[in-house]
């Protein structure tokens, strides 16, 4: 097997996890990770040729652009204060946990390499704490500050590991060089994100075409990664704020071709770019075995004490956090979202699973220093970061579905539906106001207005049945079967017309673009 049989493999698998994972119960990242151990091991399967410094440039741009498109801004904004105790002090907490007690049991290692291990095992990882609560259907509230703190995390380890490391590699350090490397790393970073932003909405309503537009936002989160590393900035939150930036100013309501096809578009990438991530981490397996070197006994017991370290810290930062925000929660007039109860802060502290970003991070670790001489214990550290990486994805993946099961902590249905029926009624009032504004220009018969009155109340009806009376919703149900019936018929002739455009393909002198033309024209009437 090459290297390209062995990524068409992942490619298969992250498809194929999908389903097994919703039959099973279980993340399907979770399920590409196991698919990469087994690879790893197997002999016919090549070592993984991939430099480590491209891994982040390659995964993550598209992976956050498309977990940002699930959120917004409101959202972040609404729930800042939880997303900062999570996503910069507990990475802070954590990275100096971790650098204290792997300087106390690693023999030798300096402080600047231990808190380079910190920086690199603090962040759990964005993609497997969203893809593991959507699947697992856990309350909005917490998927929010999951969604949060998984987006941000990164850009405060990154920083933190980047001093570190260039603490070790030069043999000096400066706190405040530091802390003004991580202002102006995220000054930078927001920068160039608006700018891209600005000049990709721009840039959207010039291509028009819809093809042509879903390319662009494949491109521009790369662009704006890229550019932002560039000029020394975080690339992570460059991309979050050019995904942010678009998500809010790039909406059009009326193009609805361009939004279902972006949709299906980035569903397909988020998969793929997922399943290959996971699988790699996977596949990594053999270099923290290469590493071990015969040692298995004493550097398994150091990586077990660093995941203890990082698994209860997470725990006892949250129990604290959770209360704080409850209380400043009850003293104040706004609607953020925090975990409701213990169980709820539970499942928020078993979803701290670490992934992409710490195997990057870890597999980025220089080799030697300025002066020539090795980096420091870097075998121990990379065994130690991916025993952490093992033991939270695995583990942690494996059993959060059962956890949560067992613990009831389940989405608000009830809340759910409230809003969708609210949101239906919205929807129903404005249609039946731009008719009335019709109505004051244009002069329609009485049968055409009363069929638009009914069509209007429809909209909503169709989103939420429980806005009508029982009596209108009789008479809605009864007109839905009555359309279900014509369309069923109108599907049938359809099919028939798209068979003969079809078979009209391979006769002789048949322009394959007319065909396809018409055909796309079928297509869309199908969708109407």
């Amino acid at each position: 097997m090459d290297q390209l049989a062995l990524l068409f493999v992942l490619l298969l698998g992250a498809l194929v996890s999908v389903p097994v994972g919703d039959r099973f119960g279980l993340p399907a990242p979770v399920l590409m990770t196991l698919l990469g151990i087994v690879l790893a091991v197997l002999d016919f399967v090549p070592n993984v040729d991939v430099r480590p410094e491209l891994i982040l440039p390659l995964l993550l741009p598209p992976l956050l652009y498309a977990a940002v498109r699930r959120t917004s801004w409101r959202q972040f904004t609404a729930n800042r204060r939880p997303i900062f105790l999570l996503a910069v002090a507990l990475v802070f907490v954590t990275m100096a946990a971790v650098a204290g007690v792997a300087a106390a049991i690693v023999p030798g290692l300096p402080v600047a390499a231990a808190f380079a291990l910190g920086a690199l095992v603090a962040p759990p990882d964005p993609v497997a704490a969203t893809a593991v609560a959507g699947q697992l259907g856990l309350p909005r509230r917490l998927v929010s500050i999951l969604e949060g703190e998984g987006l941000f995390n990164d850009v405060t380890a990154i920083v933190l590991y980047h001093v570190a490391i260039t603490a070790v590699v030069t043999g000096s350090f400066s706190p405040w060089r530091a802390g003004l490397d991580l202002v102006l790393s995220a000054v930078v970073a927001v920068v160039v994100g608006l700018a891209l932003g600005w000049g990709a909405n721009k840039l959207l309503d010039l291509l028009g075409d819809a093809t042509l537009q879903i390319g662009l936002t494949l491109l521009v989160p790369y662009a704006s990664y890229v550019l932002a590393e560039e000029l020394h900035g975080s690339g992570v939150l460059a991309v979050l704020t050019t995904a942010l930036f678009l998500a809010e100013y790039a909406t059009d309501a009326d193009d609805v071709m361009i939004r279902l096809a972006g949709h299906t578009f980035w569903n397909i990438v988020d998969t793929l770019v997922t399943g290959v991530a996971f699988g790699l981490i996977g596949l990594e397996l053999t270099t923290a075995i290469r590493t071990a070197s015969g040692r298995w006994g004493e550097m398994l017991g150091w990586a077990a004490a660093v995941v203890v370290v990082v698994v209860l810290v997470r725990l006892a930062w949250l129990l604290p956090a959770t209360w704080l925000t409850k209380r400043l929660h009850a003293r104040r007039d706004h609607d953020e979202d925090i975990p409701a109860s213990w169980r709820e802060t539970v499942v928020m502290w078993w979803s701290g699973m670490r992934g992409v970003a710490s195997v990057a991070l870890a597999l980025a670790i220089p080799l030697t220093t300025d002066d020539g001489s090795p980096f420091p214990d870097r075998d121990e550290i990379v065994f130690i970061a991916f025993g952490v990486i093992m033991a939270t994805l695995v583990l942690q993946g494996l059993t959060l579905p059962w956890l949560v099961k067992r613990l009831g902590v389940r989405a608000d249905t009830e809340r759910e539906k409230d809003f969708e029926k609210a949101l239906a009624t919205r929807a129903a009032k404005a249609a039946k106001r731009r008719l009335r504004e019709i109505e004051q220009v244009e002069e329609l018969p009485d049968e055409l207005s009363e069929q638009m009155q009914r069509r209007a109340f429809d909209i909503g009806l169709r989103i939420s049945p429980d806005i009508g009376e029982d009596e209108r919703r009789e008479d809605h149900e009864m007109r839905v079967r009555r359309l279900k019936r014509v369309r069923r018929i109108q599907n049938e002739m359809l099919s028939a017309a798209r068979h003969e455009v079809l078979a009209a393909r391979s006769e002789p002198g048949a322009d394959p673009e007319v065909v396809d033309r018409v055909l796309r024209h079928l297509d869309v009437r199908s969708m109407r």
